[in-house]
Order: C-alpha cells, then structure tokens, then sequence
C-alpha cells in the first residue's frame, strides 16, 4: 500500500486504484500447501506472460507490430491490469461500486458472463485464457470478505449455462466461507514464498521493469498511452484527438509513477537458526503451540503465543481506591481509575467521572481526586450509567432513559454542551464503547440488544440481537472492527456489518451466577491471525480466553464450547423474515466459525483456597500496546 501512495494510487481515484499482485495458482484443492512453490503464480513475470503458450502470442504481436503513421510504438498488451472497470467489476457486489459500475455501463449491468462470478475463473482468465485480459487484484481481496457476498441482492444475471449469478464463487480451500478465504489469501501474501519472490513483481509494477529495454526483456511493454508523461493532452489542438485520448485513459488505466530505476532488493529472511545467535529464544517458545502453529521471528513474543507461560506480576502495578473500571496504557505508564470514571484522550490527564446522585458529570486531573469542575445540567440521561469518550472533545453518556446523549467536552472553558441525542434502545443503556478508527460506538442494553451507531454522523447504524439477557459488556476490536458483546455468561462475537460470527457460553460449571461476564477485549496486533484471543473477565475473578477457528462441526475441536439452542435468537431482528431459512441452511454447512477455549488464568483473585470462596471480579481489562502483557 505504501508502494501504491507513493505511485499516486489511492483510494480517491477509480482510474488509479491500488494495485495488488495475483499471488496464487491453485484454485482447485480442498487444502492449500503454503510451502509448495507450485501453488504460487510467477512474480517474476506479468500476468501476460504466465504461460508459455500466451506468452509466445504477446512477443510475437510487439515483433509483428506495424504502425504506417509511426504514432504508435509496439506493446505487448493493449489493455490494462488496473482501471476504472476493472475495480468496479471486482467490487461490483458492494456499494458504492454497484452505482459506479452501473454508470460505466450506461445504467445496466453487464452480460452475466462477463461479470466477476469465480475466483477461479477470473484467474485462468486473466492468466491464460483471455487475450485482452492481463488484470491483476485490487487490495479488497486481502481485508474485505463482504465483497464477496452479494448482500444486497443485485440481480446479477443468468450465465449462458444457466448458473445464476449471486456471491462469489470460491476456491475448495476457502469452504466456502469469504472470511475463510480472505484469511487464507492473507496469510499467503504473508508466506515465506511471497515475501522472497515479492520484490520481483514491484519491478514489474513500479520498478526499472516497468518500461523501457527492462519492461521489453520481461515482456512487460503496454500501449503507450498508458504511461505517465508519454502523451501532453494540454497540447493536442485537435478536439478529437484530445477526446480520444482522455477517453483511452480513462476506460484502459494507467501505469503507477515509476519508483525504481534499477532491481529492487529481496526481503531479508531471517531464520530462527540465524535469530538464535543473537537471543535465545527457547524459553520463550512453548513446547506446543496451543493451535499448533509454532510462532515466527517477529511474533515470539506475543503474549497470545504463549498463554501457558502467562504469569502475574509480582506486584500490583497499580492500586486506587475502588474497583478498578478502566485500565489504559500511555507512552511508558499505566494509568487506572475507578469504576464510573474514564480517562480523556489523547493525553489522558483527566477523567470524567459520574455515577453521582444529583447526576452531575465531575472533571478533574488524574494525579488528583478533586474535580476542577462539575456539570449539574445533564438530566435527560436518568441515571448515568455508562460514559465513553472517542476524543478530546467528545463525550458520550447513557444511562436509565434508554438514550444515548452526545455532547461537546471543552476543558479548557470548563463546559459540557449538548450536541444531539440518539434514540434506539427501549430500556436502561448498561454498556458504552466508541472506534476512532472505524467511527462507531457501541452501545448495549437491558432490551437485550447492541446498537451499532455511526460516530461521525451521529446516526444509528444496525442492531444486535440474540442475547439472552441484558447486555453488560461490550468491546471493539480497532483492528478489525469485531465486536464483542456480553450477556451473563454468554460472548456473541459479530462484524462490524452485524454478522454474528460466533457464540460461546463461557459458564465452566454449576455455579452460572459467579461466572457473570463483566469486561471483554480482543489483541489487536495482527490481523486474520488465528491466534488472536478474545478475552473476558468475570465475576468469578477469572480471565479466560478464546480464539475464532473455523473448524468441522462436531469435531474434537468443539471441546468446552457451547452454540446457542434457539437458532432463531442469532438472527437480527432488522434484517427480512426470507433470511430465515437461508440462516438455517449455513447453520448446516460441514464448517463452521466457533470459539475455542484457550485458557483461563486464575492466579489475580480466583485462587484455589478454602477461604477464597468470593473471589473479587475482574472489573477491566487491558493489553500493552506492544502485545506483551495483559
């Protein structure tokens, strides 16, 4: 992505839309070996040049080429591997590039057997079969599974032999599941192969490769237009051929600003043998991975690698004065401040405290219990029960009125001011969590639902529900955007788009009422890694911890985990009775998303004693911003 900013690609732009590199081969089996070379497309030579057979066809077009009025110089390919269309044809399935296809096409979508239906088929297309095609990926296949799906139910067309075309269809190794199959591109952009071979591709792309004497040995020559600086519409006098020009442009792409002029450098692979030179690394790996994937080089040190070796401090790193409600690392310290308190960022130099029996909202400094001021005039809300403040400058409150209330923070002029209310739930709002990176907040609520709201525009979003009680907890993953939400014992993970992902009843025995979920977090510091953990803290004095696999149902893998009954409770209630059945019929897929039981640690408050028979709960919790601790 830096490659594509610093080429004048960015997300702003159809005509010069990021660019990512085709990275697989093998779309037909059932399990995909990231080891085997085999299983990789060719970096080293341009989509037109996959096969021998296509490849001898574009030499002998440049070889053969012919222009009488010498305005055009030979090229390989006369189209392109990125434009306007191409992006809007991947991501036709998801808004707002429906709108933009729909307006390239002249208001239809295009034939049924043009549009982008198969993985596998878009490949062998673009790799071998299509002559004007030599397109390669846009970065969507790496991070975005939605657009895979046709959510919106566009009718798409009928194909020629009569498949109608709906989502993606997807490669055996994905199971059919798009979340699957972007974690498994992913993790295969990621690979040892990839990360050796990658560096031949930006050649082609942005490197001395991708024009001149090296674009020609490597059969990568485009139409000439397609080239920064080759063509000064400014000057063509010729209205025509202005036109002409522009439109090319336009409808066929463009080549990335050249970045390299000469080979660009392999990445530096280093291997554990080389790394154990420097530090030894055997105490820090445990004899077995939990989910039997050793840790690399970069990651060894992730707490979530090694949950068994986890142990607590030998002294606390911090006391105040009651249960702890939030828990912040900033710069080299860790900050704490009671419940019904929070810390304003970015700074976090002062909290906003609440909870008060005249409601007032009370501002001070941490280093000090005395408030510089208090805000009397915040009645509307009931009684404040929950407080989450994305900015500086924003604050947002919620409590026994149902409502949420948004409201402008200046501490400077010592003034809390009304901004807008928000309406949604129909009882007592017991949960607050905001994104500043994916501009939401979270609210959760004794109705037994989620509310998903949109931060900027201060506009409901989308609605959770499923729950079995009051929700009394709720986290965002800044990462990924997941969200967690917690009902008595039960964790409901969802996407940010309201897919319920997974459920688990976390209730370990008979004593349900001490197992209450009172706080849950995610790590955040990879992304589609499969040892990513979940966790939550409860009324037990208990953290326990879970990972998202997807996994055969039925299997051993099943192990300490719970699906909800009611299959009619994980379905959100704003969504069309027709889903109904179609909810029902993935519920049957052979595979599905569950969370695993990774490991509980018990040694904070829980512990083991005849005279520990109330331990305290775990009231917040918190992971080091470099994935070290917890």
């Amino acid at each position: 992505m830096h490659l594509n900013s610093l080429a004048g690609r960015s997300y702003n732009d159809l005509m010069q839309y990021p660019v990512f590199p085709w990275i697989l081969s093998n779309y037909d089996c059932d399990t995909l070996d990231l080891n085997e070379a085999s299983n990789f497309r060719d970096l080293s030579k341009p989509m037109g040049a996959q096969t021998q057979e296509r490849l001898k066809q574009f030499q002998k077009r440049y070889e053969d080429w012919d222009d009488p009025q010498g305005d055009t110089p030979p090229y390989h390919y006369g189209t392109h591997y990125s434009s306007a269309m191409i992006v809007c044809s991947y991501l036709v399935r998801l808004e707002p590039f429906t709108q933009n296809f729909l307006r390239l096409q002249g208001g239809h979508f295009d034939l049924a057997d043009r549009l982008f239906h198969s993985v596998k088929e878009a490949w062998f297309s673009a790799s071998r079969q299509n002559m004007a095609d030599v397109k390669e990926l846009v970065p969507e296949f790496f991070y975005l599974p939605e657009f895979l799906e046709n959510a919106n139910r566009f009718d798409l067309g009928t194909k020629q032999n009569g498949e109608v075309l709906n989502d993606v269809v997807l490669p055996p190794w994905a199971k059919n599941d798009p979340r699957e199959f972007i974690r498994m591109h992913r993790e295969a952009l990621e690979c040892d192969y990839v990360s050796r071979n990658l560096h031949l591709w930006i050649d082609l792309i942005f490197g001395y490769k991708q024009q001149g004497p090296g674009a020609i040995e490597a059969v990568n020559v485009f139409h000439h237009l397609f080239y920064e600086g080759n063509v000064d519409i400014y000057n063509i006098q010729d209205p025509l051929q202005k036109s002409a020009a522009i439109g090319f442009i336009n409808n066929f792409g463009q080549i990335p600003k050249q970045l390299f002029r000469k080979a660009h450098p392999a990445k530096r692979m280093a291997s554990v043998k080389q790394f154990s030179k420097l530090v030894d690394v055997s105490p820090l790996i445990p004899p077995l991975s939990p989910l039997g994937n050793a840790p690399t080089i970069s990651s060894e040190k992730f707490f979530f690698y090694h949950l068994n070796n986890l142990r607590p401090s030998p002294q606390p790193v911090k006391e105040v004065k009651g249960p702890v409600g939030q828990i912040i690392q900033h710069e080299k310290s860790i900050l704490a401040v009671e419940q019904n308190k929070i810390l304003v960022p970015n700074a976090y130099n002062r909290y906003i405290a609440w909870g008060y029996a005249d409601h007032s909202i009370r501002v001070g400094t941490y280093d000090s219990d005395r408030a510089n001021y208090v805000c009397e005039n915040i009645d509307h809300c009931g009684e404040i029960l929950s407080c989450t403040c994305p900015s500086a400058k924003l604050l947002i409150l919620a409590g026994t009125s149902s409502i949420l209330s948004v409201h402008s923070l200046d501490t400077k002029a010592k003034k809390i001011t009304l901004k807008q209310t928000l309406f949604g739930h129909t009882d007592t709002v017991t949960a607050l969590a905001s994104s500043s990176a994916y501009n939401i907040i979270l609210s959760g609520s004794r109705d037994r639902s989620a509310i998903i709201w949109d931060l900027s525009r201060l506009m409901y979003v989308r609605k959770l529900v499923g729950h079995a009680g009051a929700v009394a907890a709720v986290s965002i993953n800044e990462l990924t955007g997941d969200i967690a939400t917690c009902s008595g014992t039960w964790l409901h993970i969802w996407s940010i788009n309201g897919l319920q992902m997974a459920v688990v009843n976390t209730s370990m025995g008979s004593s349900d009422r001490m197992q209450q979920i009172l706080c849950a977090s995610f790590s955040s510091i990879r992304e589609w890694d499969t040892n990513n953990v979940i966790i939550t803290g409860s009324t037990d004095g208990v953290v326990r911890m879970w990972s998202m696999e997807f996994v055969k149902s039925g299997g051993q893998e099943e192990t300490r985990t719970n699906v909800v009954a009611d299959a009619a409770k994980l379905i959100k209630s704003d969504e069309p009775a027709e889903d109904n059945n179609q909810q029902s019929a993935k519920n049957e897929v052979q595979w599905v998303r569950k969370l695993i039981f990774r490991v509980e640690l018990t040694m904070h408050t829980a512990y083991d004693r005849k005279d520990n028979s109330e331990p305290a709960s775990i009231t917040a919790l918190a992971i080091s911003k470099d994935h070290r601790s917890l």
